[in-house]
């Protein structure tokens, strides 16, 4: 029984780590994916604007 013991601990964190993989690929996408995208976008056009303003020397 100490084969049970020993293994048990891995085998629910490898369980929980499928799920958590499996949430975050079902999450993608959907109704906010065009927000989301657009939200992207705009943070790094303000990103490239403010290092093209400020050029690193």
């Amino acid at each position: 029984m100490d084969y049970v013991s020993a293994l048990l601990p891995p085998v629910v964190m490898a369980i929980f780590f499928i799920a958590l993989v499996v949430t975050i690929v079902k999450s993608q996408g959907g109704p906010n994916k065009g927000k989301e995208d657009a939200a992207v976008d705009s943070a790094l056009a303000r990103a490239e604007a403010a290092q093209q303003k400020h050029p690193a020397s």
